[in-house]
């Protein structure tokens, strides 16, 4: 991820920088904060989908899922009475097996990018799902079928067709980095940074753009919409940092990444955690993490309950 970066500056440089690096991260920050066996309850979606509903955390409804081979055929009774869905695995990553269907037959089924699938191709899916093959470590897996979230006219000029999604990195309970994940003709409207998607660099007390890149390279304008990502402003702000530090509460994860979309009706909901989020949130916001998250340990107050933390991070003055 950093081979650019690599090629133009030394490893002294970027330690000197602040850039966290990935065997500080695994070693010095996952390893210190996060408990192995915490890991299933971000690993599996639709546990942490429970533990979400759990304690009011907006998520896109559960619609049904499917556990066994056997079970697949079933899918269309699963979602009848929805006229769109999503179809994704229940221990994937990085988006690896999200299938968005946003209109169907029984025969046909148009996705999210306007690709029409066959009944088979959909069964398929499913069956591959089950067999592992999006899943963290290859293991058996489940389906898990949801309600589609809805594209929210506030980013309309800044994503071409898919959803975009804000990553806020959280560190012992406090929101410490975030950016927005852009999808573009590139990346076949995905907000997968890998696939061309443009990443921003948000402000996490305001919520304002501060810096974007694609492919690790800074850009001004959305390659495809051509919108100023400098006037990006991410609307019900504080609602997505409650989510981000909201998910610390639920899972104890000291260093965490929340996935979070705003919903047309719905506003801001989490679409999932990440015991292990990346580091290329560091080139969007132009900045290294190491240092952020050292202040963050050293001299931000403790005990704290989540409604005080973002009042801290954001600056609330007290009556």
């Amino acid at each position: 991820m950093f081979e650019r970066l690599k090629n133009m500056v030394s490893p002294s440089t970027l330690r000197a920088a602040g850039v966290l690096g990935m065997n500080a991260r695994n070693y010095d920050i996952i390893a210190k904060n996060n408990k192995r066996e915490l890991y299933p309850l971000v690993d599996d979606k639709v546990q942490t989908k429970a533990l979400a509903n759990k304690i009011g955390i907006n998520t896109p409804r559960l619609i049904g899922v499917i556990e066994m081979q056997n079970k697949v055929d079933s899918f269309l009774e699963l979602v009848k009475g929805f006229d769109e869905f999503v179809i994704k695995p229940a221990h994937g990553s990085g988006g690896k097996g999200v299938l968005v269907i946003k209109k169907y037959t029984d025969k046909e089924f148009v996705t999210a990018s306007e690709r029409v699938l066959s009944y088979n191709e959909v069964y398929q899916h499913i069956s591959n799902i089950l067999s592992g093959l999006y899943s963290l470590g290859g293991r058996y897996d489940v389906a898990v079928l949801e309600e589609m979230v809805h594209f929210s006219n506030q980013f309309q000029d800044y994503s071409f067709q898919g959803i975009p999604d804000v990553r806020v990195i959280v560190y012992q309970g406090f929101p410490a980095m975030a950016m927005m994940r852009l999808a573009t003709r590139e990346s076949g409207g995905r907000a997968n940074l890998h696939q061309g998607a443009v990443g921003v660099g948000i402000d996490v007390k305001t919520g304002k753009a501060i810096a974007a890149v694609q492919h690790n390279l800074p850009l001004r304008f959305h390659p495809d919409t051509k919108a100023d990502l400098m006037n990006l402003q991410v609307p019900f702000w504080r609602e997505h940092l409650e989510i981000a530090v909201k998910g610390y509460d639920m899972t104890g994860l000291g260093y965490l990444g929340a996935d979070i979309v705003l919903d047309k009706f719905r506003g801001p909901m989490m679409l999932e955690l990440n015991a292990r989020p990346g580091l290329a949130i560091q080139i969007a916001n132009g900045r290294g993490m190491r240092d952020v998250l050292e202040n963050i340990k050293n001299n931000y107050p403790k005990g704290l309950n989540f409604e005080q933390r973002l009042d801290y991070v954001l600056g609330v003055a007290k009556a």
